[in-house]
């Protein structure tokens, strides 16, 4: 909460037109790119939510918008760069060590890929590594795409509007938290289920 605390008050400073751009970047920046594994997206969300509800000069729809295009290209982004740089990196290293670790990659991407990149939303860092590791396993493509599209809005949105409504409205910061872990224990229990069908 300090945290979220020191990014509103920094946040409150900024003009309108420049607090939409350095949200867009920081959002699009950890999610798309792999040197932004470090920037702190969840509470850099809440706090922009904050900051909209505290100033009437920043349009939340607005705001909301930004927040779900830059999470939704920086996957896509992630994405292209795993099939696009890392597979054919990947496919240059023949050893059986390495093919197995690529099979075992692909059978779960192909299985239990769509709750994996849905629920990578709420991890920090592991959020900037799954869409290209994804890529780089040639999960199905529209498969990826359904779940970046959800995992925008629930991780995006969703944050964002908690802290948007949480100084009126307590209950909905406890609802998102309750969104993210029904999504990563549904990647939980998939992953058990399948790998339990391969056992057999």
């Amino acid at each position: 909460m300090e945290l979220v605390a020191s990014f509103d008050e920094q946040f409150t400073a900024l003009a309108p037109f420049l607090f939409y751009v350095i949200i867009g970047a920081i959002v699009f920046i950890e999610t798309g790119l792999l040197f932004g594994f470090f920037l702190p997206g969840d509470s850099v969300l809440f706090s922009a939510g904050l900051v909209a509800a505290a100033q009437g000069d920043i349009n939340i729809v607005l705001l909301v918008t930004i927040i779900l295009a830059a999470a939704f290209f920086g996957d896509q982004v992630g994405f292209v760069i795993g099939r696009v740089v890392g597979r054919p990196y990947l496919d240059k290293h023949t050893s059986p060590r390495m093919r197995r670790m690529i099979e075992r990659s692909e059978r779960f991407y192909e299985k239990t890929g769509w709750w994996a990149v849905v629920a990578a939303r709420f991890f920090p860092w592991i959020r900037t590594f799954v869409p290209p590791i994804a890529g780089a396993s040639m999960m199905n493509y529209y498969k990826f795409l359904s779940a970046n599209i959800i995992g925008a809005v629930l991780w995006g949105a969703g944050i964002t509007l908690a802290g948007y409504y949480a100084a009126t409205l307590p209950w909905v910061k406890t609802s998102s938290y309750a969104i993210a872990a029904f999504f990563i224990c549904g990647s939980i229990v998939s992953g058990l289920v399948n790998y339990s069908r391969r056992r057999r």
